[in-house]
């Protein structure tokens, strides 16, 4: 019979021995999950509330999106550094995941950039943007739904565009950052709907183009590498304090910039792969003749 000083014990690496967290450390993620969730429900209640008269209803539904992204990064973190990850918290995590990121900014998009659309010279126009905004916003909760279910299947899915070796990336646009890029928007113009046909038309663009990102085989960087047990933890707590203090002095900047940097990143290491690609096989071609 085992001795009682081993149960609850198993041998991690170079035979230490470390002890199973408790059954209740594993209800720590999930409350951040449940908070996520929280999030997106009250961004869905206050984006229904939304009107032309009462604008705040718009912010406060954006500036909740963003606090579920925080959400979503701690639950995650939290799993891994307290051993406590587990099937039931992954499939608590997408599902609310669906939820915060796919159904709340989808509708909050719909409603801000198309409901709110007044009444035109042309009544049909106002009309058939509203159902091509119908359409797209649903385009961007199934591409949202389908990158999670890309992810939840995946054993080290490899980007198109390899980058460093060693370091990790997402495959396609993460969907929470592709709610970012909503929220912050919505939130760079405190919540004021749009009211003229040609920003509707380039918010249809922006929210095909993020659709298209979340579903792609591009890279994107993952931040995976970034840990409380760094070399340098003073530096990494000291850029973190000042970033969070910037977002909160000046979030509506600071929550664009970032969202907007994260796209264009995308953007940018596949083109600069395309582009060495080109390079190099241009340089054998000519070694060649």
């Amino acid at each position: 019979m085992a001795d009682e000083a081993e149960i609850g014990a198993h041998a991690g690496p170079g035979g230490k021995v470390r002890r199973q967290p408790s059954r209740g450390m594993y209800v720590l993620p999930s409350l951040f999950t449940a908070g996520n969730m929280a999030a997106g429900y009250y961004a869905i209640t206050q984006s229904i509330q939304g009107s032309m008269a009462d604008q705040s209803y718009f912010d406060r539904a954006a500036l909740a999106l963003g606090i579920a992204v925080l959400f979503d990064g701690l639950d995650g973190m939290i799993a891994r550094m307290t051993n406590t990850a587990s099937d039931f918290g992954k499939e608590l995590d997408s599902l609310a995941d669906v939820i915060t990121f796919g159904v709340a900014p989808s509708l909050l998009a719909y409603i801000w950039g198309f409901r709110m659309l007044p009444v035109m010279a042309h009544p049909q126009l106002r009309e058939q943007i509203v159902h091509i905004g119908v359409f797209v916003c649903f385009i961007f909760l199934i591409c949202g739904a389908s990158r999670l279910a890309r992810f939840n299947i995946s054993i080290n899915p490899q980007p198109r565009n390899p980058g460093r070796p060693g370091k990790k990336y997402f495959v396609g646009m993460p969907i929470p950052a592709g709610a970012g890029v909503v929220c912050s928007v919505i939130h760079f113009q405190r919540g004021s709907p749009i009211d003229n046909p040609w920003i509707a038309f380039v918010w249809i663009c922006l929210l095909l183009f993020t659709s298209f990102l979340m579903v792609s085989n591009w890279r994107f960087w993952s931040a995976k590498e970034i840990t409380v047990g760094a070399r340098h933890p003073f530096r990494l707590f000291t850029l973190i304090g000042v970033i969070g203090a910037l977002i909160v002095l000046y979030s509506e900047y600071m929550l664009i910039i970032i969202a907007m940097a994260y796209l264009v990143s995308g953007v940018v290491a596949r083109l600069a792969y395309s582009w060495s690609r080109g390079r190099r096989h241009s340089t054998v071609v000519s070694h060649q003749q």
